[in-house]
């Protein structure tokens, strides 16, 4: 059992860890209205990726490199990497937090995924708690409304393939060292747009770049404080602070950014945010 002071030890981090990838998602949010979206994609893996090894290479040394499962680590990376663009793509077209809250839809989702491919069963007040949070998504994208902007369905389909990454991180947790899934989450990623940005590359100002280098970092703390967070408490227990990246992006999409936060938009990701902590703790009960 975990004692008290590691649990708050663990919610802390997990809520550093939100607060780090909203301000991340704010800064690549500003940066997507002056730099080709790709180009920002990338600065968010590459540098990530940098400091993952400056990080894993003194204290796993070469460890980090094996894979026991590559074929599934490489799927992994490049799922989360079509989630990544489709995000950023619509963070340059749509308020910070109606992309983030719809894209929280995919913890939800792992709910019915893991039913079509892990075949586990799920009884009546899981099933009754998607439905919910599927009545949260369409509160946010109000599908066949006038003012509908179909830039909302990218978060969307963002939320159904990180559902697919996290099914994924599941089954490689335990297959394969934390170490090379850790480094594998954004090195994917890193290769392939280094390969490809030359081709959109657009000369960033100083205060872009800082910018840009920025957004790795963080990327890269927000992940490493729901890596140490965990380790001091069970999943069980920290899931439910997950959800502090919604609070701290719509605190970010009003003051910083100047985004309206609309009644339809605060219903929905309350909706979405209830669904998946009771999906939690129904887990957690059994």
């Amino acid at each position: 059992m975990h004692k008290p002071s590691g649990i708050l030890a663990g919610i802390c981090l997990t809520i550093l860890s939100g607060l780090s990838l909203a301000s991340m998602d704010t800064a690549g949010k500003f940066l997507t209205g002056r730099l080709p979206v790709m180009e920002v994609v990338w600065a968010r893996y590459f540098f990530h990726t940098l400091v993952m090894v400056a990080w894993l290479a003194p204290t796993t040394g070469m460890r980090f490199l094996r894979t026991k499962r590559p074929g599934l680590q490489l799927l992994r990376g490049g799922t989360l990497l079509i989630a990544t663009l489709l995000m950023y793509t619509a963070f340059s077209r749509i308020p910070l937090a109606d992309a983030t809250s719809v894209q929280f839809f995919a913890p939800v989702l792992v709910t019915v995924l893991s039913v079509v491919f892990l075949g586990e069963r799920i009884g009546i007040h899981r099933i009754a708690a998607v439905l919910v949070g599927f009545g949260g998504v369409l509160l946010i994208v109000q599908p066949g409304f006038s003012d509908t902007d179909p830039y909302l369905l990218l978060p969307l389909g963002a939320a159904a393939i990180l559902s697919v990454y996290f099914l994924l991180t599941r089954t490689l947790s335990g297959a394969d060292d934390s170490a090379s899934t850790l480094f594998n989450t954004t090195a994917v990623g890193a290769v392939l747009l280094t390969l490809a940005v030359p081709f959109v590359w657009q000369w960033p100002t100083p205060t872009e770049f800082v910018l840009m280098v920025l957004v790795g970092l963080l990327g890269a703390i927000g992940h490493f404080c729901l890596v140490i967070g965990f380790s001091y408490a069970s999943a069980s227990a920290l899931s439910p602070f997950l959800y502090s990246q919604v609070l701290f992006a719509s605190i970010f999409s009003l003051v910083l950014l100047g985004d309206p936060l609309r009644p339809s938009l605060i219903a929905g990701a309350a909706l979405l945010i209830g669904s998946g902590i009771y999906i939690w703790w129904r887990e957690n009960r059994r």
